[in-house]
């Protein structure tokens, strides 16, 4: 059993040089802890996603220009997460608002090649499969 994630959940990307948090706007009207409870579905770029400080992805193509400008010097640049795809797997046996919720276990991929991962869920007691 993982555990739901909700607003304020602590994400990594494997690309990134800084912990990044998830914003679960209250639209579902479902709450974990007090808090809105996250689904596969948020997974927005710069509205449920924030950047991650700098960006040391080798495809990212502002990392790439950066990089060819100091002559090939690798050059990291300020993260602006690129995802396109919901989280997954998620929890398909616990729906909200007709989505998946989302569990600690759950990922979604960056653009540029960065998986983003659950490091903490935001609360500690609400357990789903």
């Amino acid at each position: 059993m993982g555990l739901q994630v909700i607003n304020g959940a602590v994400l990594r990307c494997s690309f990134g040089v800084a912990p990044s948090t998830l914003i679960v706007l209250p639209t579902n009207k479902t709450l974990a802890c007090y808090m809105p409870a996250a689904t596969i579905m948020d997974y927005v770029p710069l509205m449920n996603i924030m950047p991650f400080g700098m960006c040391q992805s080798p495809t990212n193509p502002v990392v790439i220009a950066a990089t060819a400008a100091k002559l090939g010097v690798f050059t990291p640049m300020p993260c602006i997460p690129a995802v396109v795809l919901p989280w997954v797997p998620g929890s398909p046996k616990v729906l909200i608002g007709g989505t998946p919720a989302l569990n600690d276990s759950s990922q979604c991929v960056c653009l540029w090649a960065g998986i983003i991962q659950i490091t903490f869920s935001g609360q500690t007691t609400v357990q789903i499969p």
